[in-house]
């Protein structure tokens, strides 16, 4: 697979119109071509790979460190805390990468600006490329046996191995003769490293993505929740339709005089209190009592009563020739008494009538027995 690698400037430097050094590597390997554009040009170019990025020497800021072996989700923050007596600033503001732990201990670190590598993605983004990797500058050289160097922009570059490499500025003109100065083409044939800078990026993309996954999942939420309510409240309503015809029906049922039923509960309630009232005075409603008093109170009865005559509000018992009285035992009378209901011997046999009506005619009785005096 062919690879587009890039040469970045300074990031604090770095635009649209900024020319950078570009290589295409073959299938092989090897570099094809070589060119400086601009961003904006390169990103005018049609089919261009993936960008493979490497930092100026300048922003490639590399330390190794010594790490005990340690699970991966805890060398992170080693790494992080480890990289902080190295940083000048807060940590928090750089993006950390580091290496795996290689078998002498040493682990390979890494940083950037995050404002400076956010700043790369707008500008590649503007120049509507695409960033594959992100790479500190020695990374772009070989890997062979020793150490091999080159410089570029009055640093050293030194690629130690596949994970390992350093920067520092040259003081003086004379590099370490254990180095040789990698020419043009070689510098950019070096097997790229387990580790890089880009997931800062790729990092910062995905919280964005991440917010707009966020707010649409809030969203759809939202929406399920109204169309949800939406649905119980039409539930709702048309069962409640069903229970006032419901209603109406059995009111219509229960009252046939009402002409309309517009509030089945209220007009309910309104007939029932006037039929309670009208209760007193309807001569079936004392019949009624009358009789569910005497099988409840005169127990003896039973199997005893010849026949039974209503008249003005007071119930005859006619009792069997042969049927046992009961006269003897108060106790039913007393119970009848409490229950409103006054109870006479006659002839034919026992006459129950309400207390009041009671009271009325023994004072009518009375009433005219001064009179015949």
């Amino acid at each position: 697979m062919s690879q587009l690698r890039v040469g970045l400037p300074p990031l604090a430097e770095l635009e649209l119109h900024s020319e950078v050094s570009c290589a295409w590597l073959d299938r092989q390997g090897q570099v094809s071509r070589e060119e400086r554009l601009t961003l904006s040009q390169l990103g005018q170019r049609p089919k261009q790979p993936p960008l493979l990025c490497f930092l100026h020497p300048a922003d490639s800021l590399l330390a190794s460190i010594d790490l005990p072996p340690l699970p991966a989700n805890k060398m992170a923050a080693a790494v992080q805390c480890a990289a902080q007596a190295l940083m000048l600033g807060d940590s928090s503001q750089m993006h950390i990468g580091h290496s795996p732990r290689d078998a002498g201990g040493q682990v390979q670190i890494a940083w950037v600006s995050r404002q400076h590598s956010q700043g790369l993605a707008a500008v590649l983004k503007q120049a509507g490329l695409t960033l594959r990797g992100l790479y500190p500058a020695p990374f772009s050289l070989p890997v062979l046996p020793g150490a091999v160097a080159c410089v570029a922009d009055g640093h050293l570059l030194r690629r130690e191995s596949l994970n390992s490499a350093q920067v520092e500025p040259l003081l003086g003109d004379e590099v370490d003769e254990a180095s040789f100065a990698a020419d043009a083409t070689q510098r950019w044939i070096g097997p790229l490293p387990g580790w890089g800078l880009h997931g800062g990026l790729q990092q910062t993309g995905g919280e964005q993505r991440g917010w707009g996954r966020a707010v649409g999942c809030v969203a759809l939420a939202v929406a399920v929740w109204v169309v949800g309510l939406n649905l119980y409240a039409a539930r709702e309503a048309r069962q409640g339709q069903q229970l006032k015809a419901q209603m109406s029906q059995r009111v219509k049922q229960a009252f046939p005089e009402l002409p309309v039923i517009l509030n089945p509960l209220q007009q309910a309630r309104q007939q029932l209190e006037q039929r309670q009232k009208g209760a007193v005075d309807d001569p079936a409603q004392n019949f009624n009592r009358l009789v569910l008093q005497a099988g409840t109170g005169m127990p003896f009865m039973a199997g005893s009563v010849e026949r039974l005559s209503y008249r003005d509000g007071a119930l005859q018992l006619a009792l069997l020739s042969d049927a046992n009285r009961g006269g003897n035992d108060k106790d039913w009378q007393s119970t009848l008494a409490q229950a409103g209901i006054s109870v006479t011997a006659d002839d034919a046999g026992w006459t129950l009538r309400p207390s009041d009506e009671s009271s009325a005619n023994t004072n009518e009785d009375d009433d005219s027995g001064a009179d015949d005096e």
